[in-house]
């Protein structure tokens, strides 16, 4: 049996990259059956897509109405943000992913609807640009706030998705007459275009339609998106014109030079998991060499606790360059004002999922896990409807105002719709295909990156069926059951990932010690000949425990977190006495952190209770005198930080400060 072709329905279709160590798994190989991703997963199925339509398809969000009238079958004018396309392009890649877990096949048609009114707005030639194809007063190509390259981006993604899921071509083919437009425009070294993109989402969909057609110059292209930036003199000109340049868009130093991430963070990582594909075909030491030095940068000196990135949304960067919603210096990571995009903190995640799969290290599971349980979901509210664009670590009763200006995106409270809207689908899209991300195939074996209660049956790279079936209660739990259900008859490899943060773990295998030591951070490899009926158990201890910052950053000094196994905890004042801000919390050092799952609270979580005191403060002059405080002792609960902002308007924080006897 040919592996490549038994594997080609992954997410990010790696089985034939020759520079990839661990390959994806086909997508609905491997299906959660209850617990934790599987209840968010079929919220997804259930409201987050259907509700999303509903904006998505109606007058609010107006993205399917900028494509009915760039095809003649409505009257208006464009709505929504230049990137809106692509925002519908990802909502109808969420879309995909639930066929292909459902089979319902009214999802089907309404996809089909959907491409059949995409093709009547594609132009003749191929291009496909709602928001310059309905202004009168914009060209093609002409300037790179127009976003033209990442919607071009998302659109192959979904197109490809839609492809290998569904076996039709009605999207592929619209995706492929559009990138024959865009290979005969700019593969040629012509001026004009060598600084052209704004967010470089192209390199990624170029790459994925190069692994679904076979067509060479797809990867061509998207190398060469690579190799022209940062080559070129910083100037605005005509490309250029109303959004920052330079570091901004990652354009002041080449790829293969660069050491530290810098700009825009979405666009950053966008870039580096685009370039990760790239090396997965082309095996450049260069590129990959870059790619390792920038992702210790952004997860060692730029990350937050909860695996959040961006730190501000406006700054400038070393080279004095205007930057939004992006990275700062190392270690600068303000609370208050942290900006923390939901759509960069997936992108945090996407990029290690590449990194996962060049390397075969589970220090990038590890960052996967991390985003997922915390930064990634906090940007959807327990029942799936409402959202958040910026994920701050703290929040402070009127310090965000959503009405400041028309762009503004720091919201006090989640929103049913966001003006801009591309962090709700992003999210919603990586919920429904997470499945696909929790188990890779090695040379000779299956490496386990998530625990969440699911089956898998796929096949291995040398052709032979496997089928394995996780039963855990995890996150709130350690406890993890693997049950061997059928697998060939000689040896390979189960390879079990032992989290960064874990200590004291146990492996067994029917009952007795595996004989593997549970390293933090890597994958404990058991190689055996498996039958069926064999049960692995890994059991790793979910203790809570107090984080704390490295002693270079300046606003968490004597402050700590709470943290148990890879959910961040906060603090909400629902969860205070009447009057008291969260402001007003230490916590003390040597508190039992007592557990207490609650099935009915928040969509069912585990908080923690620990002893507290309450310092009541004046708000006065900025700097006063001060004595012993008066402390008022309190048992205070913290939730999980990605479902705050469930229970009204509150003010929360990551973060309290500490006092030790």
């Amino acid at each position: 049996m040919n592996s490549v072709h038994a594997h080609n329905k992954a997410i990010n279709a790696n089985s034939a990259s020759p520079h990839v160590k661990l390959k994806n798994i086909n997508f609905g190989d491997c299906t959660w059956t209850h617990g934790f991703w599987a209840e968010k997963t079929q919220k997804a199925i259930d409201v987050m897509i259907p509700y999303m339509g509903d904006v998505l398809c109606g007058d609010v969000g107006h993205a399917l109405n900028n494509f009915k009238i760039a095809a003649g079958m409505k009257k208006g004018e464009h709505k929504g943000m230049y990137w809106h396309d692509g925002d519908f392009y990802k909502f109808m890649e969420a879309k995909t992913y639930a066929y292909a877990l459902t089979k319902e096949a009214a999802l089907l048609t309404e996809l089909d609807e959907y491409i059949d009114i995409l093709a009547k707005a594609q132009e003749p030639d191929g291009y496909l640009q709602t928001q310059i194809q309905l202004c009168a007063d914009a060209d093609r190509y002409e300037n790179r706030k127009y976003h033209e390259m990442y919607n071009t981006g998302h659109l192959f993604i979904s197109a490809c998705a839609h492809h290998r899921l569904t076996g039709q071509n009605n999207f592929l083919d619209l995706a492929i007459k559009h990138a024959e437009l865009l290979y005969t425009i700019f593969f040629p070294d012509t001026r004009h275009f060598q600084r052209f993109g704004f967010n470089q989402t192209q390199i990624m969909g170029l790459v994925e339609l190069y692994r679904t057609v076979g067509d060479e110059k797809y990867l061509k292209l998207a190398q060469k998106f690579i190799d022209r930036r940062g080559t070129y003199e910083i100037v605005h000109d005509n490309t250029t014109v109303g959004y920052p340049i330079g570091d901004m868009v990652q354009e002041r130093t080449p790829l293969r030079e660069a050491t530290d991430p810098v700009g825009h963070a979405v666009l950053a990582l966008y870039y580096y998991a685009g370039a990760a594909d790239v090396y997965a075909e082309t095996g450049e030491t260069a590129l990959i060499t870059a790619l390792d030095r920038l992702w210790e940068s952004v997860t060692q000196k730029k990350m937050y606790a909860t695996g959040a990135v961006g730190q501000t949304h406006y700054g400038a960067s070393a080279n004095r360059d205007m930057i939004e919603e992006g990275f700062i210096d190392d270690y600068m990571m303000p609370n208050l004002t942290a900006y923390n995009e939901t759509c960069a903190n997936l992108c945090n995640a996407m990029f290690s999922f590449r990194m996962l799969g060049i390397h075969g290290q589970a220090k990038y599971a590890d960052i996967i896990e991390l985003v997922m349980h915390n930064s990634g979901l906090s940007g959807i509210s327990v029942e799936g409807k409402d959202y958040f664009y910026a994920n701050p670590l703290r929040m402070l009763h009127g310090t965000r105002d959503y009405d400041a200006h028309a762009d503004v995106t720091e919201t006090p409270n989640r929103e049913g719709y966001l003006a801009c809207f591309c962090c709700p689908p992003n999210l919603v899209r990586t919920i429904s295909n997470l499945s696909g991300w929790a188990y890779s195939l090695a040379d000779n074996g299956v490496h386990v990156n998530l625990y969440g209660s699911n089956n898998l049956a796929t096949t291995m790279l040398d052709g032979s069926k496997i089928k394995l079936s996780q039963d855990t209660e995890y996150p709130w739990k350690g406890l993890v059951k693997l049950t061997v259900d059928a697998c060939k008859s000689e040896a390979f490899d189960i390879a079990l990932r032992v989290p960064g943060w874990a200590t004291g773990v146990t492996i067994t295998i029917n009952g007795k010690d595996a004989g593997v030591e549970a390293i933090p951070a890597s994958y404990a490899i058991l190689n055996r000949e498996w039958q069926a009926g064999d049960v692995i158990v890994i059991d790793i201890p979910m203790e809570a425990t107090f984080i704390e910052g490295h002693q270079r950053i300046e606003e968490v000094r004597n402050q700590v977190a709470i943290k148990r196994g890879p959910v961040v905890y906060c603090v909400e004042t629902p969860d205070l006495p009447e009057g008291a801000s969260v402001l007003d919390v230490y916590v003390k050092g040597d508190t039992e952190l007592a557990v207490d799952y609650q099935a009915d609270f928040l969509g069912g979580t585990a908080i923690i209770t620990a002893d507290t005191y309450l310092r009541s403060t004046e708000q006065g002059a900025m700097y006063t005198a001060v004595k012993k405080p008066n402390w008022q002792e309190n048992k205070t609960n913290f939730v999980p930080y990605y479902a705050w902002s469930n229970r009204g308007t509150a003010e929360m924080s990551v973060f309290v400060p500490v006092v030790w006897k």
